[in-house]
């Protein structure tokens, strides 16, 4: 039992660490302020700038939650370890080893932290998935990678909404475009930039033959700050047209969806999510000015054709990462060289080790 107490002195130091690293301390004191200003009476006078702020104030919440239940989570172990050396009771140390094991793995999550060291890795995230070449195979696995990713943000608790949907006339979807909302959705998402590449037998061939297809995924940070961006109104070309997605009778007969297309760069964004025009141009605008953000920031670089290649057409030579269903089962990321047989939980939203090794990967080559 003393040895055990000596490792949750070891791990109080570390989640000391690992505060200082991440400012919680100060992002406490953030989220009291945001807190003092959620109060005011006119709080919600202006609804966008509300729901930024308390999203802002429910991430950090988030953040700081999960640091004090570990913390006095090893105040009970503490305790419950001191009686068990006291009184010598063995169902009371079985009972402490399990807590202890339970903290740890707690732990190593907090430790997962400190692999986000860009700054929008706290950022929300735009999460884009496209059919590429394959036909009808490469639509139906766009509409499983959706799902995939659907079931992640599930597990961790992040909020998605869908902005823009398409379906595929035979099955699948064309296109799909999710707004994610969490603590360090983007710090987790942005390994997913790329193309995905799937080798199964395909369930559209009579002859069960095996087929290779592909999709596009693109993430970006969600940039909420005009002020990082400006935009000139007669750099855009706005079309309305009628919403194919889903939201009801209202939504499908009216000219609410919106497309934006920015002249200078040529990049193209569209929201059919919302009933309203005016909420869904707000929405596009939102998509474009984090696209803009993005593009900015890696000017210095690649050029704009390189930064789209990365995520843009599905095809062979390109591809990040690839999902094996037949003969064999693999997926493997060809960045890191990071793989796994167990491709069913993969497609089920297990991603936390693909993405470990890709901020790894990052860290590494950041620092060479």
């Amino acid at each position: 039992m003393e040895n055990l107490i000596k490792k949750l002195n070891d791990l109080k130091e570390n989640i000391v660490r690992i505060k200082a690293v991440l400012n919680i301390d100060k992002k406490k004191t953030q989220w009291e302020e945001l807190n003092i200003l959620m109060s005011q009476n006119d709080f919600w006078s202006d609804n966008d700038v509300a729901v930024k702020i308390s999203q802002k104030a429910e991430n950090l919440k988030s953040e700081i939650s999960r640091f004090e239940e570990i913390e006095e989570e090893i105040g009970v172990i503490e305790e419950l370890a001191l009686l068990a050396n006291e009184y010598e009771d063995d169902s009371v140390c079985r009972d402490v080893e399990d807590r202890f094991k339970e903290v740890e793995k707690k732990f190593k999550d907090l430790e997962f932290l400190l692999l986000f060291s860009e700054e929008l890795d706290n950022s929300g995230a735009i999460l884009s998935i496209h059919a590429g070449s394959g036909g009808v195979d490469a639509q139906d696995w766009a509409e499983i990678l959706e799902r995939m990713y659907l079931r992640f943000c599930d597990k961790m608790g992040f909020k998605v909404e869908i902005l823009d949907r398409v379906i595929a006339n035979e099955a699948g979807i064309k296109n799909s475009v999710l707004r994610v909302s969490g603590a360090y959705a983007y710090g987790y998402l942005k390994s997913e930039n790329g193309v995905h590449r799937l080798v199964r037998i395909s369930p559209f061939d009579a002859e069960a033959m095996r087929h290779t297809s592909f999709a596009g995924v693109e993430v970006i940070p969600e940039i909420k700050d005009d002020d990082l961006i400006k935009i000139d109104d007669s750099d855009l070309k706005i079309d309305t047209y009628k919403s194919s997605g889903p939201g009801g009778q209202g939504v499908n007969t009216t000219d609410s969806a919106i497309r934006i297309i920015h002249l200078p760069t040529n990049i193209s964004v569209t929201c059919q999510s919302e009933r309203s025009q005016h909420q869904n141009k707000a929405k596009a605008m939102e998509i474009l000015r984090s696209k803009l953000y993005k593009l900015q920031q890696e000017e210095d670089e690649a050029s704009v054709k390189k930064i789209k290649g990365d995520a843009g057409q599905g095809t062979w030579g390109k591809q990040i990462r690839s999902y094996v269903f037949q003969p064999y089962q693999m997926v493997k990321d060809h960045r890191t060289n990071f793989s796994t047989n167990r491709v069913d939980d993969v497609i089920n939203g297990e991603l936390h080790e693909f993405m470990e090794a890709y901020l790894n990967f990052l860290l590494k080559n950041k620092n060479k």
